[in-house]
């Protein structure tokens, strides 16, 4: 299986279990790794045989900025649950969510949760 990555899209987001961290926002990146047959496109050069990168990039934004949830795992659930809804050339989608500013006295480069998800099969 051939895959599709997107490295560290960048979004303002009102994500957070603080009623502040959803007033005020903050900055996520997504990372994501799609799963499918890119070999159509690779032999024709045609567009209209992968997915648009573009496009996926926007659904993204969509979820991330309009959007809210108090735990990052559930922004990764809701943009792997879309993308596979949307995309059924789709087989398995990983999607990497970071909050880089936890609302916490430690310091680090934040904090990220990977979810893998893969296409049900239908009996």
């Amino acid at each position: 299986m051939d895959k599709m990555k997107l490295h560290r899209m960048e979004y303002y987001g009102r994500h957070g279990v603080f009623e502040e961290e959803r007033r005020l926002g903050q900055r996520f990146y997504v990372d994501l790794e799609l799963d499918l047959d890119l070999a159509p496109a690779g032999r024709t050069d045609q567009l209209e045989l992968t997915i648009n990168y573009a496009e996926i990039h926007e659904r993204v934004r969509s979820i991330v900025e309009n959007e809210s949830f108090k735990l990052i795992e559930a922004l990764g659930e809701r943009i792997a649950s879309v993308l596979l809804d949307t995309y059924t050339e789709v087989a398995a989608v990983l999607v990497g969510v970071t909050k880089p500013h936890p609302p916490f006295d430690i310091h680090f480069e934040g904090v990220t949760v990977e979810l893998r998800r893969t296409r049900k099969r239908e009996s």
